[in-house]
């Protein structure tokens, strides 16, 4: 966490000197918002169902597990789901790129590669993102579309928006940026068409979006993966010693939260934390013996060097029953697959 994010959730006073930069922000946001729901620039919408899975606040909120569930019961009831991301932190060659489980890291971006991985189906990253809904459409022949991210990216039209909450953080401070972690002012919230706390619902009060649903979800851990040969162990079986301090790794927007994670399953450990996105090398693998443990979306950027000590703790999402039944009510009035 940098010093900057330490102070959004801390509420440091001095904060406040920010305030006119707030101000700022806030105007040109609404002023872009509008622009795109008057139609004084182009929205396009998709001829399948978009479903935005986003949040208001920088940094990790556990978008990407969500979407990798939502992806994984779609393809159960027959749907052909195809995910589109803006690809942050790659460069390809050339728009919109189709990723692949094999896919360059420095071409897709991290997130991206990570879910073309984990969830088996087709993945699109463009800066443009409608470019990227349309080649899953019709390159892919997709029926559906989940947008990774893309709460504020009104150029692309969607069906559904469902904002992720942090849990555990909230919302800092409350404000937006630079004085607070939010993109966008809360009232914002009233629009979307459901809340999802990942890790409870505690950050949100009665006031934060009334009369929007709101549900729970807990990212849980899945199995231990060789990040080299693939093999994996139940969470019950980590494949070193409990007792004796390994290294992990994180470089996501809440790596305490991975940290977290390994405490409650009894894994002593020394933290290394890293920027959100940060480019891996070789050189950020710890000396020594001991086993490095880091999560799925260090992996991917961390394969092409890693040894025989690099394990990935995966994980996946548990939306509560009340989520699942509203998404099912949600997809049972679009047109189903031919």
């Amino acid at each position: 966490m940098t010093p900057l994010e330490r102070a959004w959730y801390q509420g440091a006073p001095w904060l406040a000197l920010l305030q006119p930069l707030e101000v700022l922000y806030r105007g040109v946001v609404r002023r872009r918002r509008a622009a795109y729901r008057q139609g004084r620039r182009e929205v396009w919408q998709p001829p399948v169902p978009l479903v935005v899975v986003g949040n208001l606040s920088v940094g990790g909120t556990g978008k990407s597990p969500l979407v990798a569930w939502l992806a994984a019961w779609l393809v159960a009831q027959g749907w052909r789901p195809g995910i589109v991301s803006r690809g942050y932190g790659g460069k390809a060659p050339a728009y919109p790129l189709l990723v692949e489980p094999t896919t360059p890291v420095a071409h897709s971006g991290d997130e991206p590669l990570m879910l073309a991985q984990q969830s088996g189906v087709s993945v699109a990253v463009d800066p443009r993102r409608p470019r990227a809904a349309q080649a899953l459409i019709e390159s892919r022949g997709c029926d559906v579309l989940l947008a990774d991210d893309g709460l504020q990216h009104y150029a692309l039209g969607r069906t559904l928006e469902i904002a992720v909450v942090d849990g555990e953080r909230g919302f800092g401070n409350r404000h937006c940026l630079p004085r607070g972690p939010l993109r966008e002012p809360l009232e914002r919230l009233a629009a979307v068409d459901a809340l999802i706390g990942n890790g409870g619902l505690g950050p949100l009060s009665k006031r934060d979006a009334p009369g929007v649903p709101r549900f729970a979800m807990q990212v849980r851990p899945r199995a231990w993966r060789h990040l080299l040969s693939g093999e994996t162990r139940p969470i019950e079986q980590p494949p070193f010693a409990t007792d004796t301090p390994v290294e992990a790794l994180a470089g996501i927007g809440h790596p305490q939260r991975f940290f977290a994670t390994l405490a409650a399953l009894g894994v002593t450990h020394r933290a290394h934390r890293f920027a959100d996105h940060h480019d891996f090398s070789a050189a950020d693998l710890p000396e020594g013996d001991r086993p490095i443990v880091m999560t799925a979306k260090d992996g991917v950027k961390c394969r092409g060097f890693a040894d025989e000590r690099c394990w990935v703790l995966d994980v996946i999402a548990a939306p509560d029953a009340g989520f699942e039944r509203w998404w099912a009510a949600c997809v049972d009035q679009w047109q189903r697959p031919s």
